[in-house]
């Protein structure tokens, strides 16, 4: 899921909102580590 999720926020191909609140999901869901979550989170910004 880390993999798709990077893919998808380099190329832009995403709403903010949308992806933010998915890593929130799979965060919780233990589908993302706390790690992979910041990482994603900051790429966004």
């Amino acid at each position: 899921m880390y993999n798709l999720c990077k893919k998808m926020i380099i190329t832009g191909n995403y709403q903010k909102e949308d992806m933010s609140s998915k890593l929130d999901i799979y965060l919780l869901k233990n589908r993302i580590t706390e790690e992979q979550y910041i990482e994603l989170i900051d790429l966004m910004k």
